[in-house]
């Protein structure tokens, strides 16, 4: 099992890591990805790791932060360059429910962190909310160049999922898929190909039911798993193995 995003670098986690690392192998997690935001964050994430063979990180702005770290491809790809650990790109996109960050800087950025990922040939993590139709307008514009396509915590509409899937995109499932309101997400993770899903928690948020309400970490992602294994109709560890799977061609 894999956590293919998750905040190590934020507080709970970061101070009790021993204890988030010895509840995710006891769950049997593989894997961990923990996910920069920042350049703060980033030298949390270096330290990260280095701290056990499971955990690896990424390098990235995200798009609330845009205005504040302003980042050049060439930036991401000299940090990236210098620690094989990292293998990912993000998190990056567009976030335009909050506008923490102006839509030009916002798309400044992303696109910064596109040409970084085509460069290096690793994945570009996106979050993306409110923002589906400069989402895809950005990306069709890179379509060309086989950028490899994570939407982390998956919420779109089954459409905008569509289009995504012509740009060959792979789509991570959060504890939201768990929550009773979901509906419409868990018809769309239905919709989607099993071969193009993963599994996160975006830890220290968004605990899955049971667990809704609490701070959330890595080893919760089992009832993530358990959930998607349902709405896909398969067992939990078909499930597992196929986005663990699907984690490795993607990343390595």
């Amino acid at each position: 099992m894999i956590d293919s995003h998750c905040h190590l670098d934020h507080e709970p986690l970061f101070n009790n890591l021993d204890d988030i690392l010895k509840r995710s192998k006891e769950v049997g997690i593989k894997k961990l990805l923990t996910i920069c935001t920042t350049f703060k964050s980033y030298e949390k994430i270096k330290e990260l790791v280095r701290r056990d063979d499971i955990i690896y990180g990424t390098y990235g702005i995200h798009p609330h932060e845009a205005k504040n770290d302003k980042v050049s491809s060439q930036l991401i790809i000299d940090e990236i360059k210098q620690n094989e650990k990292i293998i990912g790109i993000g998190e990056t996109g567009l976030d335009f429910y909050y506008n923490h960050s102006d839509k030009i800087d916002q798309i400044k950025s992303f696109e910064e962190h596109i040409k970084s990922a085509i460069e290096l040939g690793i994945p570009l993590i996106i979050h993306s909310r409110n923002a589906d139709d400069d989402m895809l307008s950005i990306l069709n514009n890179f379509k060309d160049f086989n950028l490899k396509i994570l939407m982390h915590c998956f919420t779109g509409s089954k459409l905008f999922a569509t289009k995504l899937l012509d740009l060959d995109a792979y789509f991570s499932a959060s504890g939201i898929i768990t929550f009773k309101n979901s509906i419409d997400l868990q018809e769309t993770f239905k919709f989607l190909p099993l071969e193009k899903l993963l599994i996160e928690t975006d830890s220290p948020y968004l605990a899955p039911v049971p667990n809704r309400g609490k701070k959330n970490e890595p080893s919760f992602v089992k009832y993530t798993a358990e959930k998607l294994a349902f709405i896909k109709e398969v067992t939990t560890e078909h499930l597992i193995k196929s986005t663990s799977t699907n984690f490795n061609n993607l990343f390595f």
